[in-house]
């Protein structure tokens, strides 16, 4: 089995398997305790403080652990807001910021606050001036991730953090996906990450807070890791976060040059041998294991098995997949295809082996779901009306589209194609394959039920 889904959570590296069988040994004692037992478990515990904050690039007393990295952005923005409440309650993100950013926007807007979400362009990318317009007098906080989760584009932290520092603003970074690659360049002023994404273990997450930054922990606090995470340390989880850190990162710039030519290879095999694909995100400034491309008449949950089938573990942001009936919020904002649509997203020491057999593999899975679903197929078509009307109420994705591409063929040019659907892919996905294939998507309508999507042939 090939495990092609690292961005969700990476194997347990090797160097991390060893802190954390020596530490379960020397590090199970309290480290507040003054005992013998409690002075040698703090030692692990500031020795893991300092090599991790020696990879972030902060002060040791800057950095705490929490018990994941939702839990450090949770923390992280609840506790800057709190702090600068006398400024105001108006927060700042990106439309593509992992769930847990968001969550945290939503419940700030619960409680009274103000949330600006910042667009991207269709690379999954926010303009920096896009975040200056949204600096306000009372902006209390902006939020930014360094990189993408699901489509690997890097996000432009730096030329940002310096329009906040400019406005007196502090920025939080949710580095969870790029830290174990590099530092997050820019004057940052809060840092979320989380360890399963690197090679450590679950359940360890860390926060930077930059010292002159005002925060107030929020909810109860004990005397734990400055009053910013309460509870018991996972010593031996740390120490073989912080172990591990320090080995990928001591390994990321020669490994970071194989699996770019990887994903490269992903992207342009993909491109020729699967028809109606699109590659998604930034084809230069991404991680360097992250590859993400959408596939036209597919239902991304049945193409998702068949890979599985044949071996290979990867995952999607489809709004067919079984955990979510909608799109994925990262694929709408970027205005790109969410059917079909498949990340792979290569753990460190991935054989390239495995890539090409992959890529052996991907066109024929992708034909026996097309197959299956009734795909459309190159033919020639009769010109029978100058409108027609597609009913696919009821159907979820691709299925509207699927239908849409059946028809297309026969309407004039100049004709028009309406779709009426009540799946809310559709208001994504419909506008994506007319991009894709060169017709003119016109407009969306109400309609007695579900929405009417009006789209013109052009060629």
């Amino acid at each position: 089995m090939s495990y092609f889904d690292a961005a969700s959570a990476a194997p347990l590296h090797p160097v991390a398997r060893q802190a954390l069988q020596a530490s379960l040994d020397e590090g199970w004692a309290d480290p507040s305790r003054l005992y013998r037992e409690g002075r040698r478990a703090r030692l692990l515990l500031d020795a893991a403080r300092e090599a991790a904050a020696e990879v972030v690039g902060c002060r040791p007393d800057e950095l705490v652990f929490t018990s994941s990295g939702t839990r450090a952005v949770h923390s992280g923005i609840s506790g800057a807001l709190a702090g600068r409440r006398r400024v105001g309650r108006h927060l700042i993100v990106s439309a593509v910021e992992h769930s847990s950013v968001l969550h945290s926007a939503d419940a700030h807007e619960a409680d009274g606050g103000t949330v600006t979400q910042v667009a991207v362009d269709r690379m999954g990318a926010v303009p920096p001036q896009a975040y200056g317009a949204a600096l306000r007098p009372d902006t209390a906080l902006a939020c930014l991730q360094s990189a993408n989760h699901e489509v690997g584009t890097e996000q432009p932290v730096a030329a940002v953090a310096e329009l906040c520092r400019e406005a007196g603003v502090p920025l939080l970074v949710d580095a969870a996906q790029s830290l174990g690659w590099r530092p997050v360049e820019g004057e940052w002023s809060l840092l979320a990450a989380s360890a399963h994404k690197w090679g450590g273990p679950s359940g360890v997450g860390l926060l930077v807070v930059r010292k002159g930054v005002r925060f107030a922990a929020q909810g109860p606090v004990d005397e734990r890791e400055s009053g910013r995470a309460a509870g018991f340390e996972n010593l031996p989880g740390i120490v073989a976060a912080a172990a591990s850190l320090r080995a990928v990162r001591a390994e990321a710039a020669q490994e970071a040059v194989r699996l770019r030519e990887l994903t490269e290879r992903i992207r342009a095999r993909v491109a020729e041998s699967v028809p109606d694909v699109e590659v998604v995100g930034d084809p230069v400034r991404r991680l360097p294991g992250i590859v993400t491309f959408s596939c036209l008449y597919v239902d991304g949950e049945t193409l998702l098995h068949e890979l599985d089938r044949a071996g290979f573990s990867v995952s999607s942001g489809s709004s067919c997949t079984s955990s979510t009936l909608t799109p994925s919020h990262v694929l709408r904002a970027m205005g790109v295809l969410s059917g079909g649509n498949v990340r792979v997203s290569l753990p460190s020491g991935t054989p390239a082996e495995d890539v090409d057999r992959f890529l052996e593999v991907l066109p024929g899975a992708v034909a026996a779901v097309r197959e299956k679903l009734g795909a459309p197929t190159p033919a020639t078509t009769t010109v029978r009306e100058d409108t027609l009307v597609v009913d696919a109420l009821g159907k979820r994705c691709p299925i509207p589209v699927i239908e849409l591409a059946k028809v297309i063929g026969d309407v004039p040019v100049g004709g028009t194609v309406r779709v009426l659907s009540d799946d809310e892919a559709a208001r994504l996905d419909i506008p994506a394959w007319c991009e894709m294939r060169g017709q003119e998507y016109v407009r969306e309508e109400p309609a007695e039920k579900g929405t009417a999507y009006l789209i013109r042939r052009l060629t």
